[in-house]
C-alpha cells in the first residue's frame, strides 16, 4: 500500500527544489529588475499612497483593499510557519525569508498592477478581478484561467484550511489537559461550528469584532516580540552571527537541499507573504484608485508587514532566547518555550489565543478568495444558494479534518496546492510584464510632471475594447 504521507512529502519536495525556486527566483529578479528595483526604490512612495482617499464615494480604498489581503496574508504561518523553519530548516531560514520577500514583493507589484488593470465593474458599480481576469483578457487563455480558479479553490479551501485548523489545536499541546487522542477532536468541532455559523450567514457580529481585533493582536504581538528581544539583548549579536552563517553553510545545504534552510525559508515565506502566489490580486482589484500602479505599489507594503514584521518579530523572539530548537518542539511549543522565559505562564496563553484570533480570520479571509473564483467559474455569476450551502458544509468539514490529521500531511497539502497555483500565475505575470512595467512608467511620467497621475489603456498601447475599465 502507498504511503500517502511519504507521496506527498516528496511532491512537495521536488515541486519546491527545484522547480519553483528556480521559478520564483528567476520571475522575482526579472521584475525587480525590469522595475529597476520599485519595491525598494518607490518605498516612501508607497507609504504616501496609504493615505490617499479612494476615487468614489462608498468604494474601496488602496488602503482597504491592502487590509484585506495583509488580514489574508496575516495568520497562523507567521507564528507556526516561522517556528516550523527555524527547528526543522535551521536559523539560516530567516536569511532566507528575507531574500525571498524583497524579491517577491515585485512580483506582488506585478500581479497586484496587473489585476487593477484587467479589472471589471459590476452592475452595483464595485470593481473585481484578479489572476483569472488578467489570464483570459491579457493571454486570452480562459482555460488556463479556469484551472488558475479551480487550483486557487483546493489551496483555499482545501490545503490553507487544513493546515489553519492543524495549526491552532497544535497550540494546544502544551497544556496539561491536552490528550492526543481526544483535544484535536473536540477544537476540530468547536471550530468548525463557529466557522460554519459564519459561513451560514450569521456571526457578523464575530466576524467584525474579530476584523478589529486582529490589527491590535498584530501589534501587540510584535510589541511582546520586542520585549522577549530587548530583554535578551546579550544574546543578539550572536543570534545574527548564527543565521547567516547558517544561511551561508552551503556545504549543509548542498547535503540535505529538500530540508535545508534555504528551502524552508522559502517554502514558510511564500506561505506567509504569499507574494507571486495570486491571492492578493483578487483584493487589489476591488480597489477605486487613479492609476493601477498605485495599487501596485501598496501592495509591496503588505509583504512588507507580513515577513519582514511579523514573521521576522517570531524568529528573532524564539532564537534570542535560546530555548531548545529541534523537531519535537517544531511549531507552537518553540514559540510558547520562548515567550515563557520571559512572561512564564502568561507567555502561552498569549500565544493561543493569538493564533485563535489569527486562524479564524485567515479560515474566513480563505473562503472569500474561493468566492471570487467560484464566480469566475460560473460564467461570472454567483452560484446558487443550495450550491453555496453544500459547499459551506464541505468547507466546514475541511476545516474538522485539518484539526485531527497529522502535521506532515498539513504542511504537504497546502505547500503541494500553493505551488500548483504559484507555477501558473508567476509564468503569466512574466508574459504580461510588459504591460505592468510601461503602467509603472506611465506613473513616474505624470509624477515627474507635477500631476496626481490618471491612467488611460491606449496611453500604454492598449486598445479600449480590451479593458473594462480605463477608458
Amino acid at each position: 500500500m502507498i504511503d500517502i504521507v511519504y507521496l506527498l512529502n516528496q511532491i512537495d519536495n521536488v515541486l519546491y527544489y527545484p522547480i519553483l525556486i528556480i521559478v520564483m527566483a528567476i520571475a522575482g529578479l526579472y521584475f525587480t529588475t525590469r522595475t529597476r528595483g520599485v519595491q525598494i526604490r518607490l518605498f516612501v512612495e508607497s507609504l504616501r499612497l496609504l493615505l490617499e482617499p479612494s476615487e468614489g464615494e462608498g468604494s474601496v480604498s488602496s488602503l482597504q483593499a491592502m487590509l484585506v489581503s495583509t488580514a489574508s496574508r496575516v495568520g497562523t504561518g507567521n507564528i507556526i510557519g516561522v517556528s516550523t523553519a527555524l527547528c526543522l530548516g535551521g536559523p539560516g531560514a530567516c536569511f532566507w525569508m528575507w531574500v525571498m520577500c524583497i524579491i517577491g514583493a515585485s512580483s506582488a507589484f506585478i500581479e497586484s498592477t496587473l489585476a487593477q488593470i484587467f479589472k471589471r465593474k459590476d452592475s452595483k458599480g464595485n470593481f473585481y478581478g484578479g489572476p483569472a481576469y488578467y489570464i483570459e483578457q491579457g493571454l486570452d487563455k480562459p482555460k488556463i484561467a479556469i484551472i488558475f480558479c479551480i487550483f486557487l479553490i483546493v489551496t483555499y479551501a482545501v490545503g490553507f484550511n487544513l493546515l489553519c485548523s492543524y495549526n491552532l489545536q497544535s497550540t494546544f499541546i502544551e497544556y496539561p489537559f491536552y490528550n492526543a487522542s481526544i483535544t484535536p477532536y473536540i477544537i476540530g468541532i468547536v471550530l468548525a461550528a463557529i466557522t460554519g455559523y459564519c459561513l451560514f450567514g450569521g456571526g457578523q457580529r464575530i466576524m467584525k469584532v474579530t476584523g478589529t481585533v486582529v490589527p491590535l493582536m498584530g501589534v501587540a504581538y510584535v510589541v511582546v516580540a520586542l520585549i522577549v528581544i530587548l530583554l535578551n539583548y546579550q544574546n543578539v549579536p550572536s543570534m545574527f552571527v548564527l543565521i547567516f552563517q547558517d544561511a551561508f553553510n552551503f556545504q549543509s545545504i548542498a547535503g540535505g537541499v529538500a530540508g535545508s534552510c534555504l528551502v524552508y525559508g522559502i517554502k514558510r515565506g511564500l506561505f506567509s507573504n504569499e507574494a507571486g502566489v495570486g491571492s492578493a490580486p483578487n483584493a487589489s482589484a476591488s480597489a477605486n484608485v487613479s492609476h493601477p500602479a498605485k495599487q501596485g505599489l501598496v501592495q509591496t507594503l503588505s509583504v512588507y508587514i507580513d515577513t519582514l514584521l511579523l514573521c521576522t518579530a517570531t524568529a528573532l523572539m524564539c532564537l534570542s532566547t535560546g530555548v531548545v530548537r529541534d523537531a519535537t518542539v517544531s511549531g507552537a511549543p518553540y514559540v510558547q518555550n520562548a515567550i515563557q522565559t520571559v512572561f512564564g505562564a502568561a507567555g502561552p496563553i498569549f500565544i493561543t489565543v493569538a493564533m485563535v484570533l489569527f486562524a479564524f480570520t485567515t479560515l474566513i479571509g480563505n473562503l472569500y478568495y474561493v468566492d471570487n473564483a467560484l464566480i469566475y467559474l460560473n460564467h461570472k455569476k454567483k452560484p446558487t444558494k443550495r450550491f453555496m450551502n453544500i459547499f459551506y458544509i464541505f468547507a466546514t468539514f475541511i476545516v474538522f479534518i485539518g484539526a485531527i490529521i497529522p502535521m506532515d500531511v498539513a504542511w504537504a497539502m497546502a505547500d503541494i496546492t500553493m505551488g500548483g497555483m504559484t507555477l501558473i500565475n508567476l509564468p503569466v505575470c512574466v508574459l504580461l510584464g510588459k504591460i505592468a512595467v510601461d503602467c509603472l512608467k506611465d506613473y513616474e511620467k505624470q509624477k515627474k510632471m507635477g500631476k496626481d497621475p490618471v491612467f488611460k489603456g491606449s496611453d500604454i498601447g492598449i486598445p479600449e475594447k480590451e479593458l473594462d475599465t480605463w477608458n
